[in-house]
């Protein structure tokens, strides 16, 4: 489907807890539906994952999930999300993978038993793809081992599939590292538009096989690429965040092909998507520090229906193994936008943007996600007749949003930045003006070595 108007479109209707498409679980968790909720996000610490050691991998998981849920218990949380975003040799050997579905599956089911918790299960299988040069996007031992794990998953009880999926990487790095705005357009909003239709097309069919959800991708290999770049001062601030802006042009395509939500925790583009799908979100931002830093640790949950925390370790912490801290730390800022909400509207509004206000003014990248930046990007992705048109829609709203808030004194920008607004205002004025056109000047441009065009039907 074509999105041609807006979900929410009042600014002040976009907040968290709440979305007009909500989604609910097996066990009565209704995501999107009033409440926030956690969503715990964890990996092993440092392991050679190998079939000899699976005895060891079983041990972490399982101390995991049990640790984690007795604690959530313990806070009364009122249901949790657990995200298992599988390593590189889990997705190659779906066997593996599925060993640990089946231990967090269980641990699910122990603690409702025990504690009457509600929870659910996000799988998400890492995408392979790229690991032979050039990436094989559309067939290959590493596709057929990521679908059949895809398949198993939601067919065991995982709830929610999702992918942090990479069409579009092999160009898109040096864009980032070079400012090339034309390559971040080519990288997101032609090679990535593709790829996402093919890959979510296949998704769908089989969360429709097994009646479960299709949760959404996230541009975390793109945006979120960019904001450790920025973080580490390697490309300007402002140019990451008009890049964040065009990400959102490429993760709505998941919603175009049937994904309901709720959109995985890495995608800092999901109040966009939110703003034009009306699907439930979830968010990452302070609490995601363990994974890395971000200049949005307290907006990021301004919108979120789930709050997460990105992957964080099972190591010994002093207050116990961290993937349980975490848990508490999540729990206690649920609680705490909760109580808020339930104390009426304005008091809801009033936490929302207390979270915004906190972050908006001080980076970019931070003011281009606010309720009412997210709603005037999303307006003109939605207004655009193509994916190309949208990107390039997207990069015009986002230059225009920094402009006029740095030009008003509410947005901090470095002096050495303020020409990029100009820089990147030439570039979208110089973009062909059909897809086709583009396509045809990028095409001798790029270094064909580096994907297979056919791939992604070029």
């Amino acid at each position: 489907m074509k999105y041609k108007t807006l979900a929410i479109a009042d600014p002040a209707k976009l907040i968290y807890g709440r979305a007009p498409r909500p989604i609910k679980t097996r066990r009565g968790m209704c995501i999107g539906g009033g409440l926030i909720y956690p969503e715990l996000n964890f990996t092993l610490p440092d392991i050679n994952i190998r079939k000899e050691a699976m005895p060891e991998i079983v041990r972490h998981y399982q101390q995991i999930v049990t640790e984690a849920l007795e604690r959530a218990a313990e806070l009364e949380a009122p249901g949790v999300m657990l995200e298992f975003e599988t390593l590189p040799p889990m997705t190659e050997h779906p066997a593996l993978g599925m060993e640990v579905v089946n231990i967090l599956l269980e641990g699910i089911e122990d603690a409702h038993d025990k504690y009457g918790l509600k929870a659910a299960l996000r799988c998400t299988p890492n995408d392979n793809r790229e690991f032979v040069r050039p990436p094989l996007m559309r067939s290959g031992r590493y596709w057929d081992a990521m679908l059949e794990l895809f398949d198993q998953s939601a067919a065991a009880g995982a709830e929610f599939l999702s992918i942090e999926s990479v069409g579009g990487k092999e160009l898109h790095d040096d864009a980032l590292v070079n400012g090339d705005l034309r390559a971040v357009l080519f990288s997101l909003c032609v090679m990535g538009v593709r790829d996402m239709k093919f890959i979510w097309d296949h998704i769908v069919a089989i969360t429709a096989k097994h009646g479960v959800h299709a949760a959404g991708d996230t541009a975390c290999g793109f945006g979120n690429t960019a904001m450790v770049l920025a973080e580490r001062k390697m490309i300007p601030r402002v140019f990451a965040a008009v890049v964040r802006a065009v990400t959102a042009v490429r993760s709505l395509v998941a919603y175009e092909c049937g994904a309901v939500g709720p959109g995985k925790d890495c995608g800092y583009e999901n109040p966009v998507l939110k703003a034009i799908t009306g699907c439930p979100m979830s968010m990452e931002g302070k609490t995601a520090a363990c994974a890395h830093l971000s200049p949005m640790g307290n907006l990021a949950a301004a919108t979120a229906d789930l709050w997460s925390n990105e992957s964080v370790q099972n190591i010994k912490l002093l207050g116990g193994m961290a993937p349980t801290c975490y848990m508490e730390q999540l729990v206690y800022d649920c609680r705490l936008m909760n109580t808020a909400a339930a104390e009426g509207e304005a008091s809801a509004l009033q936490m929302r943007d207390w979270l915004v206000k906190s972050d908006a003014g001080r980076d970019p990248q931070a003011m281009i996600l606010t309720p009412e930046s997210s709603i005037t990007i999303a307006h003109a992705i939605v207004q655009a007749p193509s994916h190309y048109a949208a990107g390039i829609a997207a990069a015009r709203a986002a230059v225009k949003i920094l402009r006029e808030t740095n030009e008003a004194g509410c947005l901090r920008i470095d002096a050495r930045e303020a020409g990029w607004l100009d820089r990147m205002d030439d570039e979208l004025d110089d973009m062909p003006h059909t897809e086709d056109a583009f396509i045809e000047e990028m095409m001798d441009e790029v270094d064909l070595e580096k994907f297979t065009p056919a791939d992604y039907g070029l």
